[in-house]
């Protein structure tokens, strides 16, 4: 079974595998509002990295069984290793719509989530439960951002259709 501190080492990776994927999507395309977008979302990322990396300082997990942990460690850095996802097979030269970039980004935003819950089907304490929990909203609230932004790029419907 998956402990708080494996799962934030897993959110850790995962958020500096889409920073550095939106920093280098971010040197590919033109054009100053995706370009901030995607500043945006990799600043997010670290953020988001970051609080992970601080919350499991804060909980300090202690008494478990150091080998297992350390294999296990080792078994999801295998895992996740350089991975972030969906991402890893886009070919973003390919990518010339920004409207298509961000949707791009919302199913690897998805990605995530979905890996979290899966993950918490694993998970039987309740306050890792509830960690586990605050790492699936704050991936939503990516998702509702690139959202936002994909709708202001649609465009608007004709009048009197």
């Amino acid at each position: 079974m998956f402990r708080i501190g494996e799962i934030l080492d897993l959110a850790v990776r995962i958020e500096q595998n889409g920073e550095k994927t939106y920093r280098a999507a971010r040197k590919r395309f033109a054009g100053e509002d995706l370009r901030e977008l995607l500043s945006w979302m990799a600043a997010e990322e670290a953020r988001h990295a970051a609080w992970f990396a601080e919350l499991k300082l804060r909980l300090a997990e202690g008494g478990g069984n150091p080998f297992l942990e350390e294999m296990t460690r080792k078994v999801l850095d295998d895992l996740l290793s350089g991975r972030s996802f969906s991402l890893e097979e886009v070919d973003f030269a390919a990518i010339e719509d920004p409207a298509r970039l961000i949707a791009v980004f919302i199913e690897f935003e998805r990605d995530t989530v979905l890996f979290y819950e899966i993950l918490s089907s694993f998970v039987e304490e309740g306050e890792t439960l509830r960690h586990l929990a605050a790492i699936i909203a704050e991936e939503k609230r990516h998702i509702e951002r690139l959202e936002e932004v994909l709708g202001e790029l649609a465009p608007a419907a004709p009048a009197g259709g």
